[in-house]
């Protein structure tokens, strides 16, 4: 396999996020109708714990062997990118092992801890065994993203998906007949299973590249490269700081997952009330709201290795053109998408969960679309450039605000699960905006507010407008003729139509430009001679 270009690599991991993201959406939708929302509460009760603990026994390790990989390939050293392989495998193996046995023997205690339905254990005992594949499977794909090399990342995340879904699918009917908690443990176990099945195929991947790779190892001196030790320490240096960021945001799910049932109860609401409105937060609107992270996840995974060949090569221009690339790659996706989501909130629970009273908890999340994908670039800005604590504490602010925030406002009785919403909306704006700012301060990131900002609004605002028209008249058409179906159809030509609208319009105000297009691989080109012929290229 030969090195992948930034844009490129992108490109590669966003098609494989939009895969996993579908197949993602539709097992969603049978999970629903299958155990509905009470069902699905159990089910996302056990990734908080699970979350949390993966990110003891994974974060920040990937990443680490991402960014050394990389700086060790910029100058040719094999033996010294084999080794910060080497030496993360193990590390993960035995962490993922360790926190594997902690979590299936602990599931009781974690129950009780974070006071949980009691139902859940099940869950937490299904999806426990995934710790260790996916620890292990990071390696991999932090050995491969090191080398820009996407492509066996976005194949196992295809893999580990359709294993997951596969698997979780047959034993959620296997196991409904015998209650929700069974069914929900069935559809927990499936994690592992997709991860096995991922992790397989990043094997598979090594296999066929080994050979090659470590003959370029063998013809380098062992003095050019530290040892086992030298290099844990290199590997921790920068994946301590990575590992407690990436700690706040499953501890941040903790803090929903105990005081959003609390508050809610609290509030009046029974607890299989709270179950089931916690329910329509995680499990209905918070991955509606996590789609456009596609490309966002894509461009971090890049972004990377991509900023630390250029740190270690010297090159400041390349490393301030790839970062503003990537901030403005963002916005342009971000704000369109939260609006969409904004306007368009019931509709789109309505056609994915039959369940329309989760629109108004997706409305309040959508506005957070922009800062979650923001905080995202930026944190892996941060993280290429060597600075890996800086999104760790703008991270910490912002989930200090948003704890505060949840406790108060899911208690209001004209919030309630709307308030936990909120707050998750304005701490990812504090995180956000600290980020971009020292990216900034690190490396002077030109910034063109008119193009990242203001074109892609006016855009967006067009497009809006455009869209409540297509939903209002196509509706009000079909409920005439076929009126189970009126919403579903208006709903998807009305989401169609945006984009359409949101396109031509970022061409015309010159949005996009030519030289953007042509970054896309295979399909830029294409793209350019269509927009050329109906003249609709402004740069």
């Amino acid at each position: 396999m030969t090195k992948q270009s930034f844009v490129r690599g992108a490109a590669i991991l966003t098609l494989a996020g939009i895969s996993v993201r579908i197949i993602g959406a539709l097992f969603r939708i049978i999970l629903a109708v299958l155990i509905t929302d009470e069902g699905v509460g159990l089910y996302q009760m056990a990734y908080p714990v699970y979350s949390t603990l993966l990110a003891i026994s994974t974060a920040g390790i990937p990443i680490a062997i991402s960014k050394l990989v990389a700086e060790n390939l910029a100058h040719d050293n094999y033996l010294g990118a084999y080794r910060v392989f080497q030496t993360a495998k193990r590390i993960l193996a035995l962490s993922g092992l360790v926190i594997f046995a902690l979590m299936f023997w602990g599931a009781g205690y974690f129950v009780e801890l974070f006071q949980l339905d009691s139902r859940a254990y099940l869950s937490l005992i299904g999806i426990s065994p995934a710790i260790f594949f996916v620890s292990i499977m990071s390696a991999y794909r932090g050995f491969f993203q090191g080398q820009q090399q996407m492509l066996p990342t976005a194949l196992s995340q295809v893999a580990e998906q359709l294993g997951r879904v596969a698997v979780a699918t047959i034993l959620v009917v296997i196991f409904l007949p015998q209650g929700l908690e069974y069914a929900a443990a069935g559809a927990c176990f499936g994690a592992a299973a997709g991860a096995f099945f991922g992790l397989s195929l990043l094997l598979l991947a090594w296999w066929r590249q080994k050979k090659a790779f470590l003959t370029n190892v063998q013809c380098q001196s062992d003095s050019s490269s530290p040892a086992f030790w030298g290099t844990a320490r290199r590997i921790f240096a920068l994946a301590v700081p990575i590992t407690l960021g990436s700690l706040v945001m499953p501890l941040i799910n903790l803090v929903d997952l105990v005081f959003v049932p609390q508050r809610l109860q609290a509030a009046g609401l029974m607890k299989s009330e709270a179950t089931a409105l916690y329910g329509q937060l995680t499990g209905m609107a918070a991955p509606l709201v996590h789609i456009p992270t596609i490309i966002t996840v894509a461009l971090a995974i890049s972004l990377v290795p991509a900023i630390s060949e250029a740190l270690a090569l010297g090159r400041k221009r390349l490393l301030q053109s790839r970062a503003y690339l990537a901030v403005r790659v963002t916005l342009i996706l971000g704000i369109p998408c939260a609006a969409g989501l904004y306007l368009l909130a019931e509709p789109i629970c309505l056609l994915l969960f039959q369940n329309a009273d989760a629109g108004s908890v997706l409305a309040v999340m959508s506005l957070g679309v922009i800062f979650l994908t923001l905080y995202q670039t930026t944190a892996a800005i941060l993280q290429g450039l060597g600075k890996t604590m800086d999104p760790v504490l703008t991270l910490f602010w912002g989930a200090l605000v948003k704890t505060a925030l949840t406790w108060y406002l899911t208690a209001l009785p004209q919030l309630h699960i709307r308030g936990a919403a909120l707050a998750t909306v304005v701490g990812f704006g504090i995180s956000a905006i600290l980020n971009l700012y020292y990216v900034q301060k690190y490396i002077g990131m030109p910034f063109y507010a008119e193009e990242a900002i203001f074109k892609p609004l006016t855009s967006a605002a067009v497009m809006g407008l455009g869209v409540l028209l297509l939903y209002r008249n196509t509706e009000a058409r079909l409920l005439v003729t076929i009126p189970g179906w009126a919403n579903h159809a208006a709903t998807l030509v009305s989401i169609a139509g945006g984009v359409v609208i949101y396109v031509l319009m970022l061409l015309l105000l010159g949005g996009i430009k030519r030289s953007d297009l042509l970054l896309i691989p295979k399909v830029g080109p294409v793209v350019v001679r269509i927009a050329e012929r109906f003249h609709l290229l402004r740069g």
